[in-house]
């Protein structure tokens, strides 16, 4: 199974790999998430290490139950070949209706197939006020016309 766009990355298709991580995620479906890492990809997710598609499964099963309304945004970083670093951030609430804003950055390699074999994520959270919420598009993937990371200031 390939995944598209291939390395060695230009800015063009680096920047189309991090919309795609970025729509799938937004979609907070694990299994669909999954099948862009190889079968035994590594992940170190703030404290938490992740091997393989059925713990990275189960990850974002438990992620995804944790952190209500979640929306993300993804932005190119810096790439060269089969690498590409991108920073982020993500608003969400808990089930009481806590909402925060997490900042982070991840390191990611891939295979001569377009899947993603490293990934390295360190994340910092924010407490916010629902008022200072800046993602208000509806569930589901990132309108076109929405703001960037670098366009919202983040």
């Amino acid at each position: 199974m390939t995944r598209p766009p291939l390395p060695p990355f230009t800015f063009e298709t680096a920047t189309r790999k991090v919309r795609l991580a970025e729509d799938a995620w937004n979609t907070r479906d694990p299994e669909k998430v999954a099948q862009a890492y190889t079968i035994d990809s590594a992940w170190r997710n703030r404290a938490e290490f992740v091997n393989g598609r059925d713990e990275i499964v189960a990850f974002l099963t438990r992620k995804w139950a944790r952190e209500l309304e979640y929306r993300l945004v993804k932005e190119l970083w810096a790439f060269q070949e089969n690498r590409i670093a991108v920073r982020f951030a993500y608003e969400c609430h808990d089930d009481s209706g806590n909402w925060f804003r997490s900042y982070g950055n991840e390191n990611w390699e891939f295979d001569g197939e377009g899947l993603m074999k490293l990934r390295y994520a360190s994340i910092n959270d924010l407490p916010i006020r629902e008022s200072e919420r800046r993602y208000h598009w509806p569930l589901g993937r990132r309108p076109d016309d929405h703001p960037g990371l670098s366009d919202l200031g983040l």
